[in-house]
């Protein structure tokens, strides 16, 4: 797959007014965000000003901590409202994080039979970088880590945490965003306890084959004729 050379570049740019915005919509200095990841001031202002892109790790640290959803980066609107989010100690999780993500590229690259200089190559960075990151030495700016996954025909959110109680806590965020944007109807149906034996039954349905399905439909039909 071709990787546009420019794309990442753009990515890095934009990704650096999202963090920027939700950064001034949190309230919080450009020096209490840079000692939350344990990094230099600068180091955070070459972020927000598109020079440079923090690693997902980071960028998970950043949206609990600034209180948005994970999402919010890949949008293309700027947050109005402020939220603010229970602080998590991150550092053990963000090397955790690293490694993981390291060891999951390596994984689907050698079962995919990519070679670390093709790769390189497909993303234009040194095959030394490739490496660095494989083996959680050194962090994956995300739209290189984006640009990895496009080349390994891989979803990001295979590499975004579900596990940790950060990324446990993301997830509670994005499904109370996502009830949030039902319609009131809907979340009045949700909310009484007295449907909740109808929401069992829509998930235990939703779980089920084609084939059971069809075997549940047809079964209600003879009911009923």
């Amino acid at each position: 797959m071709k990787i546009n050379p420019f794309a990442v570049e753009i990515r890095t740019r934009k990704l650096g007014v999202l963090l920027r915005n939700a950064r001034e919509v949190a309230q919080k200095s450009p020096n209490e965000a840079a000692k939350l990841l344990g990094i230099h001031e600068d180091e955070l202002e070459a972020f927000e000003s598109g020079e440079t892109s923090p690693s997902l790790p980071q960028l998970e640290a950043l949206a609990n901590y600034y209180g948005v959803l994970l999402s919010h980066f890949w949008d293309n609107h700027l947050l109005e409202e402020n939220n603010h989010a229970e602080v998590i100690n991150l550092e053990t999780i963000r090397e955790i994080r690293q490694r993981i993500i390291g060891a999951g590229i390596r994984k689907q690259r050698l079962e995919k039979g990519v070679d670390v200089e093709t790769l390189a190559h497909a993303i234009k960075v040194n095959p030394t970088e490739i490496e660095a990151y494989e083996f959680a030495e050194q962090s994956i700016p995300l739209p290189i880590l984006e640009a990895i996954t496009q080349f390994l025909d891989e979803p990001l959110d295979h590499f975004v945490d579900h596990e940790t109680k950060l990324g446990k806590k993301l997830q509670q965020q994005q499904r109370w965003a996502g009830f949030q944007g039902l319609p009131d109807e809907l979340q009045d149906f949700i909310s009484k306890p007295t449907n909740r034996p109808y929401l069992q039954l829509a998930q235990r349905l939703s779980e089920m084959s084609v084939e059971k399905l069809r075997a549940v439909a047809e079964g209600l039909l003879e009911i009923t004729l």
